[in-house]
């Protein structure tokens, strides 16, 4: 479905933003790194890196796995007794030595790796079954294939909050974890039908303005509804999409994003925001209303956003275009208007992106020619710009002229990018 992505090439590995867990790799007590700066002690080439919310991840061209940053869970797979003072050192995860890893993805709490051979490896902690490893296992300190999938060549695995999802080579779609309001489809699900309080959704006005309360809120209703979860213990077959081709999926906090080789999108799970760029607050899968055809979506804690062919009426002239949608609080939309359904950033528009990646409240895009431009938020220095001021439109990261970067990837508040070497 998703084709086979072109071979990697290597380079090394910048990193810039909220350091206090120690992602950015900096040692402590570097908290907020303002601008792309060399993730030390890493191997020397590098072909893929991904960021968990708190922690990071990088793969050799050896096809071993590097992790640094938050430890908390044992998401850095070297145990849970590795002294705070070391979280901030990329070191190899353990246990990986017969795996030829070409991929790599992760949580808050866990990390995953893609063997070359299709399997899935995973490790950390959770207690909401976003590991996939069975029925109440909430901890690997070690990396643990995900048998469920055994027989499958996974292409691309994406987790949310609590819940994940893994594309396999041909079109399938597997959704595990926590499956509260739709995020995993019907799975999981109770039939009864949703109380009006329910099919409207929770608004954005019970929320204070500010985002940090609004934040805590959030983990604070979280922790209150963890009693009687409803967790898919194992990957099981999202079966609404069997008929669809998927070439993409990407899991925000509360909310997914299925991407069909059609350009058809679906969304489910939480709408506070607006993220799921539909009106209905229907507890399903269903489709987004986008008047271009998007070829990749990249979803966040309460935003979204999505890369789309744009053709000119009349022309075969194709371009490239970032759409938006949800949650604006620090103008991580990147434009003006609606917010609840997708819309052009105007601001890119004759720009060719290849990646989009959204943080918890900013937003990184790598554009065909290497340049990278960030918006939104720019506390703890997660826009690479130098500041710590807001961006309401996109901003070029020009301390990156010179160099070709050929990855980008953003946790809640810090990015990581692969350059040339």
């Amino acid at each position: 479905a998703g084709g086979t992505p072109p071979p990697p090439r290597s380079g090394l590995v910048y990193g810039f933003g909220d350091n206090s867990h120690g992602a950015v790799g900096q040692p402590a007590p570097a908290a907020d790194v303002y601008v792309p700066t060399p993730v030390p002690s890493l191997p020397s080439s590098v072909d893929a890196v991904a960021a968990g919310h708190y922690h990071s991840l990088a793969v050799s061209s050896a096809g071993e796995v590097w992790a640094w940053g938050r430890n908390e869970e044992g998401q850095l797979g070297r145990g849970l007794q590795a002294p705070r003072n070391t979280w901030s050192n990329p070191e190899q995860v353990r246990g990986l030595e017969n795996v030829q890893v070409r991929a790599v993805s992760a949580s808050g709490v866990v990390s995953a790796a893609i063997g070359c051979d299709g399997s899935l490896w995973v490790w950390g902690r959770s207690k909401r079954g976003q590991l996939g490893l069975g029925k109440d296992i909430v901890e690997a300190t070690m990396p643990s294939r995900v048998e469920a999938l055994a027989g499958y060549d996974v292409v691309k695995v994406s987790f949310g909050w609590g819940h994940a999802m893994a594309l396999t080579k041909d079109g399938g779609l597997f959704g595990w974890g926590f499956s509260e309001n739709g995020r995993l489809g019907d799975m999981g699900q109770s039939t009864e039908a949703p109380s009006p309080q329910e099919y409207v959704g929770k608004t954005k006005d019970n929320y204070s303005s500010s985002m940090l309360e609004a934040v805590e809120k959030m983990v604070a209703d979280k922790i209150r509804s963890e009693d009687n979860m409803p967790i898919i213990w194992e990957p099981s077959l999202v079966h609404e999409v069997t008929h669809l081709d998927v070439s993409d999926v990407s899991c925000g906090l509360d909310h997914s994003l299925i991407l069909g080789s059609n350009g058809t999108v679906l969304s489910g799970g939480d709408n506070t925001y607006g993220q799921l760029g539909r009106k209905s607050g229907w507890a399903k899968l269903l489709p987004v209303d986008i008047s271009y055809i998007p070829f990749s979506v990249s979803a966040s804690a309460g935003h979204s956003l999505a890369l789309c062919h744009i053709s000119t009426k009349g022309t075969d002239n194709v371009k490239t275009g970032v759409l938006s949608w949800g949650w604006n609080c620090s103008s991580q939309l990147g434009r003006p208007g609606q917010e609840d359904a997708p819309a052009l950033v105007n601001y890119l528009v004759g720009e060719n992106p290849i990646t989009a990646a959204a943080g918890r409240v900013h937003s990184i895009v790598l554009m065909s020619n290497g340049d990278v431009w960030a918006w939104g938020s720019g506390r703890n220095g997660r826009l690479g710009l130098g500041s710590s001021m807001d961006e309401a439109e996109p901003c070029l990261v020009d301390t990156l002229e010179g160099v070709e970067v050929l990855q980008v990837a953003t946790g809640m508040d810090h990015n990581l990018i692969l350059v040339k070497e």
